[in-house]
């Protein structure tokens, strides 16, 4: 008998067998399917399989929550069990995506396009927060670290270069995912992207200066007055761009023949999107992004208390639903203002609140299984992935999902009635304090404080007075 055979028999057993799942694929610890009708799950009875640690639903998959490395073994042997055979995570996207509303597959969209360049944005968030300790005032004496030791300034500007670089041509990396995205060549999205921050172009952040003094540098194009101006930190206009750049790509290469594809798709596909992009998409979505950044900015700046703890409630549930993505757009435009983002930070927060209630059902449970998944969700939370916290303990008793927003919601509503900023975005967790502007740090560290002690408490009483299940 296969060493996990009477489980996956038992998992089949629960979600309706075999017949039910139409593709099953598996990443580092959870197993993830498309199923045809998720409410013949019996998810009590699921989560009681020994190899089971939890299970949920999202973005029309159905995933079960099995652990590192065992996950693998336990999809191979259902594998060779059933007749379904080995799909990829494209595969069962693929398959769930006819599972989901409009507003799904927009979400969707977006983190299929941002996700990919996270890794980048991250890494350069945590350098410009070495730059900011090297830079910043008062953190290790009044003045900055390259005040009091000149020797160490070229370095930090080292750094800065090394570290903005992904903020500076953010439309590059954009480009590259958004057209990759929308099945055009990838190597044309990034020559749009860096098109739209082209140095001979006036810089997207000396625009408002500009725009005063009336000194907007103009193209005139058979008398239409075009305004030549980059679009460094902005989001819309090269993804807007990419999707009408990627559909002219399509178009042509299914057209022209091969011979002379090289002289004629790519040059006519530029320069089409070029003069679009300079004429007229840039100039709508520029004007609907900052809209966007100032309502938040107003949200923000007239009503601090309200915005903190509405964003901190309501960012964990924008996790469960996937959502949260469609907020990464609206952080990188904050951080290309330059004056930095104050949604990132309470993110940070949110994600500490999630592992700090996860960490308090370890103290609480009498489950062995369930302190090792609370130990080890947590810690991943602190760290900034909330998932396994998420889905695995929190949402599983309910009571510690909520106190973790409450604690989200207080720790968001203080450090944003104390303005803290963040310069990028980094590490969602207790790392995050690397992204933080250096005169932030102590209200952010308060909130952080918050975020730790208000939902492990809340939860561990909740879970040794009231609740009798855990």
């Amino acid at each position: 008998m296969a060493q996990y055979e009477k489980q996956v028999k038992e998992i089949l057993e629960t979600i309706g067998g075999e017949e039910n799942i139409e593709k099953a694929t598996h990443c580092v610890t959870r197993l993830r399917m498309s199923l045809k009708d998720e409410s013949k799950v019996d998810s009590e009875k699921l989560e009681s399989i020994d190899v089971v640690k939890g299970s949920f639903s999202t973005n029309g998959q159905f995933q079960i929550i099995i652990g590192q490395g065992t996950v693998d073994k336990v999809y191979k042997e259902m594998i060779e069990m059933t007749g379904i055979g080995e799909s990829s995570k494209d595969d069962v996207k693929e398959a769930s995506a006819s599972k989901q509303n409009w507003l799904q597959r927009g979400v969707k969209m977006l983190a299929d396009i941002f996700i990919p360049i996270l890794p980048a944005i991250v890494t350069a968030g945590l350098l410009l927060g070495l730059n900011n300790i090297l830079t910043g005032e008062g953190i290790f004496f009044e003045p900055s670290v390259v005040q009091a030791y000149p020797q160490w300034a070229d370095l930090a500007e080292i750094i800065n270069v090394i570290a903005s670089a992904a903020f500076v041509f953010l439309p590059a990396l954009i480009g590259w995912s958004a057209v990759k995205r929308f099945g055009g060549s990838e190597l044309l999205g990034i020559v749009l992207g860096l098109i739209l921050v082209h140095p001979d172009l006036l810089n997207a952040w000396a625009y408002a200066e500009a725009d005063a003094a009336g000194e907007v540098p103009m193209w005139n194009l058979l008398g239409l007055d075009i305004q030549a101006i980059g679009y460094q930190g902005q989001v819309l206009p090269v993804l807007f761009s990419a999707y009408i750049l990627s559909k002219i790509d399509i178009f042509l290469r299914k057209r022209v023949p091969d011979s002379i594809q090289m002289l004629v798709v790519a040059p006519v596909a530029l320069l089409v999107t070029g003069f679009l992009a300079f004429i007229v998409i840039g100039p709508v979505t520029f004007f609907i992004a900052n809209g966007i950044t100032d309502f938040f900015v107003w949200l923000f700046t007239s009503l601090p208390a309200i915005g903190g703890l509405v964003y901190g409630a309501l960012y964990a549930p924008l996790v469960v639903t996937g959502m949260h993505h469609a907020f990464l757009a609206v952080d990188l435009q904050l951080v290309g203002t330059g004056n930095g983002t104050f949604l990132w930070p309470i993110l940070a927060l949110s994600n500490i609140a999630q592992g700090s209630a996860a960490l308090a059902i370890m103290f609480a449970t009498r489950n062995e299984n369930m302190r090792g998944l609370s130990l080890t969700s947590s810690v991943s939370a602190y760290l900034g992935v909330t998932e396994p916290a998420l889905f695995g303990v929190n949402i599983r008793y309910r009571f510690p999902f909520v106190c973790a927003i409450i604690g989200a919601a207080t720790a968001g509503m203080f450090i944003t009635i104390n303005s803290v900023l963040a310069s990028s975005i980094g590490v969602g967790g207790l790392p995050g304090f690397l992204s933080i502007f250096p005169q932030d740090w102590i209200p952010f560290f308060i909130g952080m404080a918050i975020a730790i002690v208000v939902p492990f408490i809340l939860t561990f009483l909740y879970a040794k007075l009231i609740a009798k299940n855990v």
